[in-house]
């Protein structure tokens, strides 16, 4: 095998971003010398290592082996110039982070805010999915860390505990539920919904969960906040599934009534994954630390 590190960066930016132009341009490389970065790759294993469609790229079962093993020697790389340069000037560490809707918006960006001001030096991508998409993720090597619902199977990862919170169903005052105290989502269903766009973690989990037992929901209006969310059902455009503590938050100061949401995946204990966190960088393991929760 006859490539370099800057041959396994292009290679996991090219499979990242679906795409031979977008990897290059992540790069700062001419398409024509990725294209032949990437095709001397294949001619030195002797194996395709991407899938060439009309619409992008994507990974071989080989290409998929490559982005694991690539992941690691360069986290190992990083760590190697970060424990012996780390107090050096100009050194920077970029950390991949994935995260449920929930942990992103309720709780990461004031702890993101403190770490990254305590840390000039680090970036830090970060990424909205599916808690199952974010282990996946890690596990093979192209996330650093995610952020999950403590329910999805995590086996083979090490765990840290993050955050608990749950979702509460949030109606007006007047609506036909407001005198509950507690409701099944299943219950909801029949009533005309606020959620989050389609692109959002969570909603693709609620239109999961509602075709489980059958149903749609009936989407009134899509938005990107569970602030605007909780601004339209006081406007009575529908009702909305938020977490607990944004739906505290806004009881103060909006006409909104919460109702408890009884079904078991309302329960949100949200943990902290990766593949190994001795193979972290120094500068990622501090962010795990920084996110833990407190004792």
């Amino acid at each position: 095998m006859r490539f370099d590190l800057v041959d396994l960066r292009l290679f996991l930016h090219v499979v990242e971003a679906g795409s031979i132009t977008h990897g290059a341009e992540r790069m700062h490389l001419a398409i024509a010398a990725a294209s032949t970065r990437i095709r001397n790759m294949e001619a030195s294993l002797g194996v395709a290592l991407l899938e060439r469609e009309r619409q992008g790229v994507k990974p071989t079962e080989a290409g998929r082996t490559l982005v694991q093993h690539a992941r690691l020697l360069l986290q190992q790389a990083e760590r190697m110039r970060d424990d012996l340069n780390e107090y050096a000037e100009g050194v920077r560490g970029q950390v991949r982070l994935l995260s449920n809707t929930n942990a992103l918006t309720e709780f990461l960006p004031e702890l993101l805010s403190a770490f990254l001001a305590a840390h000039p030096q680090i970036n830090i991508d970060l990424e909205e999915r599916l808690s199952n998409e974010i282990v996946r993720a890690v596990a093979d090597g192209t996330a650093d860390l995610g952020i999950v619902a403590a329910t999805v199977e995590m086996a083979g990862l090490e765990t840290i505990p993050f955050r608990t919170d749950r979702f509460v169903l949030v109606v007006p005052p007047d609506h036909r539920l407001a005198s509950l105290n507690e409701a099944a989502f299943a219950a909801a269903l029949d009533c005309d919904f606020v959620g989050l766009d389609r692109a959002s973690a969570l909603q693709r989990f609620l239109a999961e969960k509602a075709e489980r037992v059958g149903r749609r929901l009936k989407l009134r209006v899509q938005l990107r906040s569970f602030d605007a969310v909780c601004r339209l059902v006081e406007c009575n455009v529908g009702i909305g599934v938020v977490p607990a503590t944004t739906a505290e938050r806004h009881a103060e100061t909006m006409a909104i009534r919460r109702i408890e949401l009884t079904d078991d995946w309302a329960v949100r204990n949200l943990t902290i994954c990766v593949r190994k966190l001795a193979d972290l960088p120094v500068y990622a393991r501090q962010l795990v630390q920084h996110l833990a929760m407190p004792k």
